[in-house]
């Protein structure tokens, strides 16, 4: 017999991911974004790209049948936590957390609003400037979910609270091909976006592989990347996470024109074109370059002027161009119905 603590937890013997989804007459569910993935050897590769997950604590989003849960349970964890919203799911996942007895916590609940900080033990918590807990983050993401989900926690890493309580938690992660890429994407090319600063500041994002969409059940119109995120020691902008936004969001508003074009409407228009010189002069950017050349170092420089600017005039960072062309559109329609009387 192998010595105690020498053998390696595997799953006894279970119905087939088909065979769940025929038992519990399980669809996926197109408003739902919901596509299944089958091929255990695809699962258990996305799981590698976690790294060692050995005695780790993680937590799956959107488990659906479990097909992940798995090659996560067959990874050896100390814990799994699957929040999934989809009551449909849940037999399916218990009958797993029974084959894995004390490992695996099934909730039922939206991860847009269950509260990660409080799920994993507090000895689990690592200084920020340590390595990354031993905590981790997996999930095959609905599309529908996805980006408002990764600027979510981009943004509890920002202030290093919701799952990142614990320190520097990776997460490893699907997203459209596309998303991916743009996530990933670097200074000048295609893809290059407002998701591509939002992470790049954050974390060291990295393209893992990309799954053909035949892989999936139904078939998606896409194919799916697994995107794996370390939140960085020190972020390349060190400013709050919602002014970052607002420069990054305002610069890409208009991102076949030249930069300086979304950098104005940071500003009322009867400052406009004045305050615009000011901020692309003290950062010393380029007006003529459009927004995808800009490197993170021009934003972190637009970010750190703007905050100044914003000190020097609270009433700056409230400012909102749309609700400017809002009212604009609003006066005219009163000023046409009046003409009208």
């Amino acid at each position: 017999m192998a010595a105690s603590g020498k053998v390696a937890f595997r799953l006894p013997p279970l119905p087939t991911i088909r065979e769940i989804i025929k038992l519990f007459n399980l669809r996926a569910q197109k408003q739902l974004s919901q596509n299944f993935l089958l091929d255990l050897r695809l699962t258990d590769k996305i799981v590698r790209q976690a790294g060692k997950l050995k005695d780790t604590h993680v937590c799956e989003v959107g488990p659906g049948p479990g097909g992940i849960t798995r090659s996560i349970l067959n990874a050896d964890v100390a814990q799994l936590l699957l929040v999934e919203k989809d009551t449909r799911f849940i037999p399916g996942l218990k009958m797993l957390s029974e084959a894995a007895p004390g490992k695996v916590h099934v909730v039922h609940g939206d991860i847009l609003t269950y509260k990660l900080e409080r799920a994993f033990p507090k000895h689990l918590e690592m200084k920020w400037e340590d390595d990354p807990p031993n905590v981790h983050i997996i999930g095959n993401l609905p599309f529908n979910v996805s980006t408002p989900l990764i600027i979510r926690w981009l943004e509890n890493v920002s202030k290093r609270d919701g799952p990142f309580v614990y320190g520097r938690t990776q997460m490893t992660l699907t997203f459209q091909k596309e998303v991916a890429e743009r996530l990933t994407a670097t200074t000048g090319s295609k893809q290059r976006s407002r998701l591509s600063i939002m992470s790049q500041y954050l974390c060291t994002v990295q393209n893992c592989f990309t799954i053909p969409g035949r892989a999936f059940v139904p078939k998606p119109e896409v194919d799916v990347s697994v995107v794996h995120f370390t939140p960085l020691v020190q972020p390349k902008i060190r400013q709050p996470f919602k002014l970052v936004e607002k420069v990054v969001k305002s610069v890409f508003q208009f991102r076949r024109k030249y930069c300086c074009r979304g950098v104005e409407i940071l500003f009322p228009e009867a400052e406009r074109l004045e305050k615009c010189e000011q901020m692309m002069m003290l950062a010393d950017v380029d007006p003529t370059l459009r927004p995808a050349q800009l490197s993170i170092l021009h934003f972190k420089n637009l970010c750190d002027v703007y905050r100044k600017m914003c000190d020097e005039d609270p009433s700056l960072f409230t400012y909102n161009y749309r609700e400017e062309l809002k009212q604009k559109k609003t006066s005219k329609r009163t000023f046409r119905a009046l003409g009208k009387e």
